[in-house]
């Protein structure tokens, strides 16, 4: 059955404010779920609050494609897919269900598949924004292959807002796999890091990997012949796949430590 969830277009109203603060030459703090407050420069001004600008606009299953408003959570985001038995493969952390798809996207904050399945900004597809004059804009659209002027919603990526207010998205999505199998491999980091680089070349269907309390753990997706081949031939314990979800979420202990580094994708 599919869960009933809010939704409501407040656009009018956050075009309205940024109007005001824009003649009275008001900086804006522009805020979703304040779950990535600690990233990117302090931001001083009146608070614009997009938690009440949400839902789904449209989602098709059949097209791969799903447009939101930016004050939806992640988790929400998460909930529609999986009825569907699809995801976003960049898998944004949803923060207790405190993140939202504008923060998510301003952010570009992606999760552990990031090094093989894309970072964030690889899945937009179009959005409309609020820009600084109170102008309400649309860039891309919402189909895969489109060539509506310059790319400036995946330019919104990581932006933080400084390019305007991210108002609504389009996201890319996928159909879930079929098989998943999650490894633990007792390694050294230098070990570890070679094993990942042989299984790239190899073609292993790897789609997490993390080094932690010296051990590797791997997390193998795809078509089920295809993903217990790869098992066998990497070898190691049965990990239990919530270790993603926790990594996913920065809730594993190694995050707690002063200066932990999880990964810088270039």
């Amino acid at each position: 059955m599919q869960r009933e969830f809010e939704t409501a277009d407040v656009s009018p109203a956050l075009i309205e404010q940024v109007r005001a603060a824009a003649a009275r030459r008001m900086p804006l703090r522009i805020r979703g779920g304040d779950s990535k407050a600690a990233l990117g420069r302090p931001v001083e001004g009146e608070t614009l609050d997009l938690r009440a600008h949400r839902g789904v606009v449209h989602y098709d299953p059949t097209e791969l494609v799903i447009t939101l408003r930016a004050g939806t959570p992640v988790a929400e985001l998460d909930a529609v897919l999986e009825a569907a038995g699809q995801m976003l493969p960049c898998e944004p952390p949803a923060f207790d269900g405190a993140a939202t798809i504008g923060g998510a996207v301003a952010s570009g904050l992606s999760g552990p598949r990031r090094p093989w399945a894309g970072a964030l900004r690889d899945y937009v597809l179009g959005c409309r924004v609020i820009t600084s004059e109170g102008k309400y804009v649309r860039f891309g659209g919402e189909v895969m292959k489109n060539v509506a002027g310059f790319d400036v919603s995946r330019l919104m990526a990581g932006s933080f807002g400084c390019l305007g207010v991210i108002a609504e998205v389009s996201l890319k999505v996928l159909p879930k796999p079929r098989a998943q199998r999650s490894l633990r491999i007792v390694a050294s980091a230098t070990d570890a890091l070679a094993r990942i680089v042989a299984w790239r070349r190899e073609g292993l269907p790897v789609s997490g990997a993390c080094h932690v309390d010296d051990a590797l753990h791997v997390r193998l997706e795809g078509g089920v012949s295809s993903v217990e081949g790869a098992a066998r031939s990497i070898g190691g314990d049965e990990l239990d796949a919530s270790f993603w979800t926790e990594l996913r979420e920065q809730r594993l202990p190694f995050f707690a430590g002063p200066g932990s580094l999880w990964r810088v994708s270039v």
